[in-house]
């Protein structure tokens, strides 16, 4: 039989971890988008596309792709990126969001390999968990950076008049900047943490006033 040259096993788990299918409850968070949807301010595939595309651009998206780099390096002190990454975020809903996702995947890598892991924010949670894997840091951020954004699609997907195949046509569109942002971030620093998406954090905002609402964030 010849040898196999497909991914190794270590790779197949990393994408299990990484899919949006990973039992973090991501899809309980819009961070931010039912706001945005309930308001008009995305209402079609091209405001969905611009919306996404600026929070993988300049919000949580490069935050978390820095963070998650920083978290993989040899040596890297977690524990204060951990409240480095708490002390960034914009909103209550925000911090919410990353601290549960973050401490439902430690919990559930941890019952898949035994391995006791800590609560974290969700990139340092991942972090934390994939160093022993021994990945590529690119790969890692580009898969982090594609379950995040798809997850947000299939939220305006099942809230909008937006048919699957034209929201998968705007995810497909956005892979060239994922890809773009993962291998920035992978030799980006501390120094360069920032964000500029105050639509998408003033939409964070308005979701904890919401008097009817489904998503938590």
């Amino acid at each position: 039989m010849p040898e196999s040259t497909g991914p190794d096993v270590n790779t197949l788990l990393l994408t299990q971890w990484l899919t949006p299918a990973f039992p973090t409850g991501a899809f309980a968070y819009s961070h931010g988008l039912e706001a945005a949807l309930r308001s008009g301010a995305v209402a079609d595939a091209p405001a969905l596309e611009h919306w996404l595309a600026d929070v993988l651009r300049f919000g949580a998206g490069w935050q978390d792709a820095v963070l998650l780099a920083a978290g993989l390096r040899p040596g890297a002190d977690l524990d204060a990126l951990d409240a480095q990454s708490r002390a960034l975020q914009p909103a209550a809903e925000r911090l919410r969001e990353t601290a549960d996702q973050g401490a439902a995947f430690a919990r559930m890598v941890s019952q898949v390999t035994g391995r006791p892991l800590p609560p974290r924010p969700l990139p340092l949670a991942v972090a934390e968990a994939v160093r022993p894997l021994g990945a590529e840091p690119t790969q890692v951020i580009a898969l982090y950076l594609q379950g995040f954004v798809t997850n947000l699609a299939t939220v305006a997907m099942r809230a909008m008049p937006l048919g699957q195949g034209e929201g998968h046509a705007v995810l497909a569109r956005l892979w060239p900047l994922v890809a773009d942002l993962a291998a920035h971030a992978a030799g980006a620093t501390l120094e360069d943490l920032g964000t500029a998406a105050f639509g998408a954090d003033m939409a964070a905002m308005e979701h904890e006033t919401l008097d009817v609402r489904i998503y938590r964030t």
